[in-house]
């Protein structure tokens, strides 16, 4: 039986396991949720193909994206990290890394935990969106706008509401997976 797929991850093995495994489920684990926030900043004005081609670089690189590791970051480590051919080497983006890894810190002190923050927002459940055409999916929603509002309240860096949404759709927060992906239904149907 051939899966119908969402057609973003079409022609690429990484992007159409993330997809498949990734994309859209669930996620409440504090690590991968700050991989997700990073890897979601550093995408701004690139594609997540370039992304998701260069992970497994971007997290030997940012110490498997251990937030209190990265939090310590100094200027030698962001020199180092400029130097590193492998990664995204945009110092915005690098610097936003060690002060949302700091302003994180602060969140699990204050909520015990990220994920107890973020899933707050729709109280546990995850919005079930049904599109049948991507471009129908929005860049960004009402939804998006006040957790951004909120992170950059809470001195998070490159995290507009486009970025937000991108990263909300990542961890399972909205489902937007097309109606007719195979992971739609799948997604639905563990609530």
């Amino acid at each position: 039986m051939i899966l119908k797929r969402c057609p973003w991850c079409l022609g690429d093995k990484k992007n159409q396991y993330y997809h498949d495994n990734e994309w859209g489920t669930p996620n409440f684990t504090e690590n991968s949720l700050f991989e997700f926030l990073i890897l979601e900043t550093f995408q701004t004005g690139l594609s997540w193909k370039i992304i998701i081609n260069k992970r497994e670089k971007i997290n030997k690189a940012f110490s498997g994206f251990d937030v209190k590791k990265i939090a310590k970051y100094d200027l030698n480590k962001i020199n180092h990290l400029l130097n590193n051919k492998n990664i995204i080497r945009n110092k915005l983006k690098i610097e936003s890394a060690i002060s949302n890894a700091k302003a994180f810190i602060k969140i699990q002190k204050e909520k015990k935990s990220f994920s107890n923050y973020i899933w707050a927002f729709v109280k546990g459940k995850t919005v079930q969106n049904k599109f049948e055409n991507q471009k129908k999916i929005p860049k960004q929603t009402k939804l998006s706008l006040i957790i951004s509002k909120d992170l950059k309240k809470r001195d998070f860096k490159f995290i507009g509401p486009i970025v937000t949404y991108s990263f909300i759709q990542a961890i399972g927060i909205v489902n937007d997976h097309l109606t007719s992906c195979f992971r739609h239904k799948e997604l639905n149907l563990e609530r």
